[in-house]
């Protein structure tokens, strides 16, 4: 038998979706048929699996204790730095500027210094993370960003902040401006393009195209020229819609890679410029909620910008060649 009592950052999750995390190795289908023949009781009644938690309900799991095997502690997060770029902190969220060549999540290379471990580290220093006292819940980015992009991140420290925050930048209560500078001099002061996007999951590469195509998604880019420096344009964007590599793509296909981005651009056209990363930042963040937001209702009409781009300097120091 095991017992759980239900936390703040447990409540409002379906008891299925909890035991799904918070005992991992309990099969699906044991789950369900355990759920229907009440060898899983909530305040020790019959549950469904669409029942919802509240926190300081009992959840009891009458189960063999082989479900309940202790998992070593991997906490790998102690294996990165705590030090982090922070933007704007408070009790629900954490907004970081992530610097250009760091990983959000790890990947099959299995290294620990991602962005995420990063924040697990800072949050456990700080004692607001506790690894042991959660039952299902760790503190999550909303948002991601490419390994060699730079920018704001955003982090959420309980389960309602993410909730909320996932359901705002779903229904684009949350708008994300980027910095980029591109090869030549653009058509227009500024123009929203539209595109259909195919992605290619084996090179992880993106291909736009102007016409509808099968497994196409409609794509559309806003910018606006900030300045031109001889070949090069330094540009604001705004997604109007958010897939993968989009900037980048985009503004490939129509004549204007970004500076320094070698899988959309050309290497020729970067030659000499010393830039190792895309010229790329999601710098700035603007709330604007339409709908209740609960608990994060504060944050409304307030805007981040991160102060230092590293590219824009260069750009209007005129240092750019």
């Amino acid at each position: 038998m095991k017992e759980f009592t239900i936390n703040r950052n447990d409540a409002g999750q379906r008891v299925d979706k909890f035991l799904t995390k918070a005992v991992p190795l309990l099969p699906q289908a044991l789950l369900y048929k355990s759920i229907r023949l009440k060898r899983i009781k909530c305040n020790g009644k019959r549950c469904e699996i669409s029942t919802r938690l509240c926190e300081g309900d009992r959840l009891t799991l009458y189960l063999n204790d082989e479900f309940f095997a202790e998992q070593p502690a991997q906490n790998r997060f102690l294996f990165a730095p705590s030090s982090l770029q922070i933007l704007y902190e408070d009790e629900n969220i954490l907004l970081v500027d992530k610097r250009p060549g760091l990983l959000v999540h790890e990947d099959d290379t299995n290294q620990a210094d991602t962005l995420i471990n990063r924040i697990l580290h800072y949050l456990y220093q700080k004692g607001e993370y506790r690894p042991e006292q959660e039952n299902s819940f760790t503190p999550s980015l909303c948002n991601r960003i490419d390994r060699n992009t730079g920018g704001i991140v955003i982090a959420a420290k309980n389960a309602q902040a993410l909730r909320i925050l996932n359901q705002k930048l779903k229904d684009r209560e949350l708008q994300k401006l980027y910095l980029c500078i591109v090869h030549g001099r653009m058509p227009k002061q500024e123009d929203t393009l539209k595109g259909f996007l195919r992605k290619d999951s084996r090179t992880n590469t993106v291909q736009i195209f102007d016409h509808p195509i099968n497994e196409g998604r409609t794509i559309l880019t806003k910018y606006r020229v900030l300045g031109q420096q001889g070949r090069f344009s330094l540009l604001e964007v705004d997604l109007l819609t958010g897939r993968t590599h989009q900037i980048r793509a985009h503004l490939a296909s129509v004549g204007h890679p970004l500076l320094g981005d070698t899988k959309y651009g050309h290497q020729r056209d970067n030659a000499g410029t010393g830039y190792k990363f895309q010229a790329l930042y999601s710098y700035r963040l603007i709330f604007h909620f339409t709908t209740d937001a609960g608990i994060l209702s504060y944050l409304d009409g307030k805007s981040f910008t991160v102060p230092e781009v590293w590219f824009r300097t260069e750009f209007l120091n005129g240092t750019l060649r």
